[in-house]
């Protein structure tokens, strides 16, 4: 009996679903304020919930990728639905309770336990179902992590005012939960072999996949060169994007005398950019090629870092941070379908867990370091400055990598060369 093919663009809306929910957790500055007020806990260390959740994000998509390729994305999914939604459910009783520590295990650990398993298992199962179009797949679910506090935001304060911080935690962790565990029970791998209509992996139908660069599993993957290169692209981009998202309101008050509402506004629209960004850059790697896409990010943002501090104009100053966003945005959407270009799909959940490691890092070490170069030079110039010259550096290694890809496509040529000269 032939197997019935799930549609992909339903795999896609079940992926987006699945982000949506989890990208709530960039909305977390919501509820700080009531939080803070209602409790008289210092601002700092409410705020230190978003970054244990946003540390166990990238530490359990490292150690729980290999869950992911073992048990397949309807089991990890599942997994993801529970960790996120009793993380929620448990931050309203933290906060009935009037306990910090057991918020930042609710909404921290287990919430961020959730994220990290979410966030991996709809994007690595999308990659396989699109090798036409990798970039545009797991652009709309990235996206949907992106807009995802743009939506969130409201209805997060609208509940807050009607029903209290606990009430509002209550109701979202059960609807997340609702629309993760339903969203996954669509998501599965392809059948083996499956390609697209009008494709062919050989060139016999109408049009050819690109063939991967390689097959590798992760432990394999990271004993290569190419990996630590994608690493730090990846860090250096989300480093310097957090760091300028944590401080974007005060930096554009003090740079070019921006007004409070103003640069609320610019703030606000941001996140819009931001996630336009994943969508449109991504879906841009399809045609111009991940490594173009990359090196266009750096000489971008290497060149607007530059000029951040000697722009006055408040509408130039927003223009270059909105660009900047949809390179922050970008880099996140395009690296899984970097590595499904360079390692290949055998195990890329797992690999892009252990790459995501980049992005937890990065959360932890942008803000910290805006603030300090902030505090050292007591100016954002100095800041930019050194970010720019990041970008310099992260510009380099978007050129070193294509070595490792040249060496590679010359090896699989040389390798169909003997298997022709065998044949």
């Amino acid at each position: 009996m032939e197997q019935k093919v799930k549609n992909r663009w339903l795999i896609a809306l079940a992926a987006v679903g699945i982000h949506i929910s989890i990208g709530s957790v960039y909305a977390w500055s919501v509820f700080t304020k009531p939080i803070t007020t209602q409790f008289g806990w210092d601002l700092a260390d409410v705020t230190f919930t978003f970054s244990i959740a946003i540390l166990f994000l990238g530490l359990s998509a490292a150690f729980l990728g290999h869950y992911v390729e073992k048990h397949g994305p309807r089991k990890a999914g599942i997994l993801a639905s529970i960790f996120f939604g009793v993380g929620i459910v448990g931050s309203g009783f933290a906060i009935q309770m009037s306990s910090l520590p057991l918020l930042y295990l609710c909404y921290g650990v287990l919430g961020g336990i959730g994220l990290g398993v979410g966030y991996i298992t709809p994007v690595s199962t999308l990659v396989k179902w699109f090798p036409d179009r990798r970039g545009l797949a797991t652009g709309l679910a990235i996206m949907g992590f992106g807009f995802a506090s743009m939506i969130a935001s409201p209805i997060m304060n609208a509940l807050i005012n009607s029903v209290g911080i606990a009430n509002t935690f209550y109701i979202l962790g059960v609807i997340y939960f609702v629309v993760m565990i339903s969203a996954a029970q669509y998501l599965a791998p392809p059948p083996k072999g499956w390609l697209p209509e009008g494709y062919s992996a050989e060139g016999a139908g109408t049009k050819t996949i690109k063939q991967d660069l390689s097959q590798l599993t992760a432990n394999e993957a990271i004993k290569t060169r190419r990996f630590y290169l994608l690493w730090l692209m990846l860090f250096i981009n989300v480093t310097c994007g957090i760091a300028v998202i944590s401080v974007a309101s005060p930096m554009a008050q003090e740079m070019v005398g921006m007004s409070v509402a103003t640069a609320a506004l610019m703030v606000g629209l941001n996140g819009l950019f931001n996630g336009g960004g994943r969508i449109g850059w991504a879906s841009l790697s399809d045609y111009i090629g991940r490594p173009n896409t990359y090196t266009a990010f750096f000489a971008i943002q290497m060149v607007l870092f530059f000029l951040l501090p000697n722009l006055s104009n408040p509408v130039l100053f927003m223009i270059a941070m909105f660009i900047i966003m949809t390179c922050y945005g970008g880099g996140f959407s395009s690296i899984p379908a970097y590595i499904g270009d360079l390692f290949g799909t055998k195990q890329l959940g797992a690999i892009r867990g252990y790459i995501l490691t980049a992005w937890a890092a990065a959360g932890l070490a942008g803000p910290i370091f805006a603030t300090w170069v902030r505090s050292t030079t007591q100016s954002y110039t100095g800041t930019m400055n050194v970010f720019a010259g990041m970008f310099v550096v992260a510009f380099i290694i978007s050129l070193l990598i294509r070595l490792d890809i040249k060496k590679l496509k010359e090896q699989a040529k040389q390798k169909e060369k003997s298997v022709e000269l065998a044949g």
